[in-house]
């Protein structure tokens, strides 16, 4: 006898508590713990680089809308990357709502141990059906970002960068971006 699994819903969602984050992939639903200070600051520096040449236009190309844990409504899943980024032409506006129902052009999740499997898979597959771009995948741990690329229906890995090197990641090329400021000060291993 198999038993009927329960297809989650936004009401699902709305009775988690408030320190953990929820999301519906497939039908079922997932809840973390909000994540630690190293993956927020991680987080946080990658939106403070892109914004200013791509978000606001200063000493960069610009044209980009940048938002920190946005709730995506992305047919039956609801996902919540880290950070997502829109060109403007696709989204000349933010809606009054409290998600976005447009993929973005780009996203980056900030992987832990208790979210990575999810963000390499489920989430990975939706950001594909949906036609995301890119996705990144930042890991503070390991001091190391993965930058996958749309290829047809799949993603590839286009780059992969460690430590403390300067590099210039697609879709933001068109900057330098600072490793080390990601991973922030680093412990004194005494």
């Amino acid at each position: 006898m198999s038993i009927a699994r329960k297809i989650a819903t936004y009401d699902d969602l709305l009775a988690l508590p408030d320190h953990v984050v929820g999301e519906i992939i497939a039908g079922e639903l997932h809840a973390q713990p909000r994540p630690r200070i190293r993956h927020a600051r991680a987080s946080t520096a990658l939106g403070e680089e892109l914004g200013q040449p791509y978000g606001r236009g200063r000493g960069g190309p610009g044209g980009w809308i940048f938002l920190d844990e946005p709730e995506l409504h992305l047919g039956a899943d609801v996902l919540v990357p880290d950070l997502a980024g829109w060109r403007n032409e696709r989204l000349p506006e933010l809606p009054d709502e409290a998600y976005l129902e447009l993929a973005p052009d780009w996203v980056c999740e900030v992987l832990s141990p208790s979210t990575e499997r999810l963000d390499r898979g489920g989430k990975m597959r939706v950001f594909a059906r949906e036609r995301v771009g890119h996705v990144w995948l930042l890991n503070p741990t390991l001091e190391m970002l993965e930058v996958y690329v749309l290829d047809g229906q799949r993603y590839s890995l286009a780059q992969t960068f460690e430590g403390d090197a300067s590099v210039r990641a697609v879709p933001f090329d068109a900057i330098d971006l600072d490793l080390p400021v990601l991973w922030g000060p680093r412990r004194d291993p005494r």
